[in-house]
């Protein structure tokens, strides 16, 4: 195999090729979340319209469940790769691949026998699709580790061939999953679907993930990585309360109204899941080579998802009934009433996405936490105490006011850890 690329654009390299460089980077990154974002669209529209209001409920609490489950890998695994380790050499790129691929495949075996005990334990509707999600993690779980260490290395274009290779993987397993008619056959293919994805993942790098050392890969990133899985969980965690919390109050049908009104917002939302693939390895480089320009940096980035998500629900307002009944069939009449606070939400979300991208390129993890953490108890008291009060209307009402407070305090310690940095300059960070 061939040496993977790292990073373009080094400290002494002209302005315009230095720019050059890094639209060319995210111009890859927005491809691939393109791809991600309609691999995730037509998933859960063919899901919706192939088996109803109930049982799109539960494939969303399956979803949930392995957001939560990604975050896992992602706090422990990758979002260190992405920090310490984009635009290094190529050998300490690749050893680093190795041992970060090696741990969210430890992860994804792990938590995946967990999730396996618990689905058949479960029974039910809702059991036999925990079970076929615990079988799936490891392939979901590698696919995306690949995905972060392309990103990292500079060469977004193999992370979108490689979504590409998912979604055209997914066009032959839902087919299959549509005849067998029920939540378990949709997460066999979805998770199937991704494991190809993983295997051509192998192919493109040439680097074995080496499991057996993501106990020494822990140790090494464990002032990051201990942090970042805190705050990625507080983030998953929290919609996975609302998700199972809202089931509770309201009913199953609940979750896929929100989920089927979160689908309509799909673009932005599956660019925020994946958001850091792109930017914090973006935001680290402009640290190192501009530091003063990255506020402005985290504040366009930010602010351009934003308006992007306010424009494409105040579009959606304007969808009629008969096109959305197309869509997504009988979810429709009970995701239209939610696509405001839906949309806010999503905006809000998209906005403290560039302070994170900054406060993680700096390092500051505490302040990361905090921020999360906060944002996290606000999501679930609001999504929880909204639907107490008035239903599923009440909790994306209180979702959509959470997010934005949340952002809020993402961005003050931004400007507070900015404000640190410049005063008392921290050293830069190892990459070895």
């Amino acid at each position: 195999m061939t040496p993977m690329p790292t990073g373009e654009g080094k400290a002494t390299a002209p302005a315009g090729s230095a720019k050059r460089a890094m639209v060319g980077r995210l111009s890859w990154g927005l491809a691939d979340q393109a791809a991600s974002s309609i691999s995730n669209f037509v998933v859960g529209i063919y899901v919706a319209r192939s088996l109803g209001l109930t049982a799109f409920g539960v494939f969303s609490l399956a979803w949930v469940t392995y957001g939560v489950v990604l975050n896992v890998s992602r706090g422990l695994a990758t979002d260190p790769l992405v920090v310490r380790f984009s635009g290094v050499s190529d050998a300490s790129w690749r050893g680093a691949v190795a041992r970060s691929s090696g741990t969210a495949l430890g992860v994804g075996a792990a938590l995946g026998a967990a999730c396996l005990v618990v689905g058949l334990g479960l029974g039910g509707r809702v059991g036999p699709a925990f079970a076929c999600l615990g079988v799936m993690l490891p392939g979901l779980l590698l696919q995306d580790a690949w995905r972060f260490s392309f990103f990292a290395a500079g060469a977004g274009r193999k992370a979108f061939i490689n979504d590409v290779v998912w979604g055209v993987a997914l066009v032959p397993a839902m087919v299959v999953a549509a005849h067998a008619g029920n939540v378990a056959a949709f997460v066999l293919a979805w998770g199937a679907s991704a494991t190809v994805a993983a295997a051509y993942g192998y192919l493109q790098s040439g680097i074995r993930p080496r499991a057996t050392e993501a106990r020494g890969w822990l140790g090494e990133q464990r002032d990051l990585g201990y942090r970042y899985l805190v705050e990625n969980v507080s983030l998953s965690g929290a919609s996975q309360l609302r998700a199972y919390g809202l089931g509770a109050i309201v009913g199953v049908g609940a979750v896929g109204a929100v989920r089927g009104a979160e689908l309509l917002l799909g673009p932005f939302l599956a660019v925020l899941m994946g958001l850091s693939l792109v930017t914090v390895p973006e935001a680290a480089r402009v640290l190192r080579q501009a530091p003063h320009r990255l506020g402005r940096f985290c504040l366009l980035l930010g602010g351009g998802q934003a308006s992007a998500a306010l424009l494409w629900g105040g579009a959606l307002l304007l969808m009629p009934d008969r096109l959305g009944e197309f869509v997504l069939g009988d979810v429709w009449h009970s995701s239209a009433r939610l696509i405001v606070p839906v949309t806010l939400a999503v905006a809000g979300a998209g906005l403290g996405t560039g302070a994170a991208a900054g406060l993680r390129a700096l390092g500051a993890a505490r302040r990361s936490l905090r921020s999360q953490l906060f944002a996290s108890a606000c999501y679930v008291s609001g999504g929880l105490g909204g639907a107490a009060v008035a239903g599923t209307a009440g909790s994306a009402w209180g979702v959509a006011t959470a997010t934005v407070s949340g952002s809020a305090v993402w961005w003050l310690h931004l400007r507070s850890a900015l404000r640190e940095r410049h005063h008392h300059p921290i050293p830069e960070v190892r990459t070895s």
